[in-house]
């Protein structure tokens, strides 16, 4: 597709699963010419510099990866913080654009100015989603009775009059949830093989585009141990990982096991003395170049987050799903489902059970052409190339 440059605008937060899958996409806008100023907060500017993109650096109030305990434990302690970051980032973004207003606005799903902005512009508005998206019939099926109990409460009833009260103070009449939930357009960026109720998608609105990985080489290579017959990835992400005594659990499952060498990820808020004297056959790090080890995996243990599972089906390695959070738990139930892992609760993890679970699946010829056939599907999808086609024809 042959288009003239234009000035696009990303818009995300300072989160690891909200920006990283977006980088790819946005180093391949710029390859093509284009100019793109990607709006997050400092922590994440020099990531979004190597794409080649212009950070525009925002004050932000959300929690970041670093004290995931700050987002407290109920629904409206994940939404009231949003809105009140999407409040006050607000003129911030619209100050640092008003004497270079985009051609184009792209923007992750929990980016609510974005959309905002882009009214006010009379531009175009694409959503970069990064997980799985609401299907026909979701609304009802899923999303009434979760918010029933909190749309009741005092608590609940002042963020969405405070919601509306914003979005109507800047011209726009829908009502919040269709506001997050229902972009205008959404360039999918997981695998379809990860959507529940895919046949129910409206695909005029949201486009599976599957994984936009790259080559990663940025962030560094591992190499297989000469003599390990079989790799173990674990990692529970860069969010929820403090969990010591999973960690030994892993250990205790597969150190010295006859064969096998072990990379465990334990994040930043475990320090490798508490897991004890570690076997030969174990590495510790705080973090790995996962797609690196994955490419060179026979199996992974994982939190079974969007980006870590459409990894392991890009790689076409067995996964044992322990998720921790969110949409974790409903992307492990579709791993199972897809017949390339297994769905272990992290209450009824075991040494015994992970040992069990992770020799059943590489054991097993059927899981083996499963994955290769989830592979092969979402090559077909299309990828960085594609997302990039489907944001300039929006130019168009």
């Amino acid at each position: 597709m042959t288009t003239t440059p234009a000035h696009i605008a990303m818009f995300s937060i300072a989160a690891h699963g909200h920006v990283n899958p977006s980088l790819e996409v946005i180093r391949e806008l710029v390859a093509r010419g284009h100019r793109v100023s990607y709006a997050v907060p400092a922590s994440f500017a020099e990531k979004v510099a190597e794409t080649g993109a212009t950070p525009v650096v925002h004050t932000s109030t959300l929690p970041t990866d670093d004290d995931p305990d700050a987002w407290g434990t109920e629904l409206i302690d994940h939404l009231e913080p949003f809105l009140a970051d999407a409040i006050q980032a607000l003129p911030q973004l619209a100050e640092a654009f008003a004497e270079d207003r985009p051609d184009l606005v792209l923007h992750d799903i929990t980016s609510y100015p974005a959309p905002v902005l882009a009214h006010a512009w009379g531009v175009p508005a694409v959503s970069l989603w990064p997980n799985s998206v609401p299907w026909e019939g979701y609304e009802e099926e899923v999303a009434e009775p979760m918010f029933a109990e909190l749309k009741a409460s005092p608590r609940g009833r002042a963020y969405y009059a405070r919601f509306e009260r914003w979005l109507g103070e800047h011209g726009i009449d829908t009502h919040p949830d269709r506001f997050v939930a229902r972009p205008r357009r959404a360039i999918v960026l997981v695998p379809r093989a990860l959507q529940p109720h895919a046949d129910r998608v409206d695909e005029s609105v949201y486009t599976f585009v599957g994984a936009c990985q790259g080559t990663r080489a940025g962030q560094g290579g591992w190499q297989r141990p000469a003599g390990a017959e079989k790799v173990l990835l674990v990692s529970l992400g860069s969010s929820f990982t403090k969990q010591p005594g999973f960690y030994r659990d892993c250990v205790e499952a597969f150190g010295g096991l006859p064969g096998w060498h072990v990379v465990l990820q334990i994040g930043r808020f475990v320090d490798p003395g508490e897991l004890g004297e570690l076997p030969p056959n174990v590495e510790v790090h705080s973090w790995v170049p996962q797609l690196a080890v994955l490419r060179q995996a026979d199996a992974f243990i994982t939190h079974a987050g969007a980006g870590g599972s459409q990894e392991g089906l890009a790689t076409g390695t067995p996964m044992v799903a322990v998720p921790q959070a969110v949409d974790q738990f409903g992307n492990a139930d579709m791993l199972r489902s897809l017949g390339v892992a297994r769905h272990l609760p992290m209450e009824e993890v075991t040494p015994g059970r992970l040992r069990e679970a992770v020799l059943a699946l590489v054991d097993d010829p059927e899981v083996a052409r499963r994955a290769r056939e989830v592979q092969e599907s979402m090559a077909r999808e299309g990828g960085t190339a594609r997302a990039a086609d489907l944001i300039e024809s929006e130019l168009a």
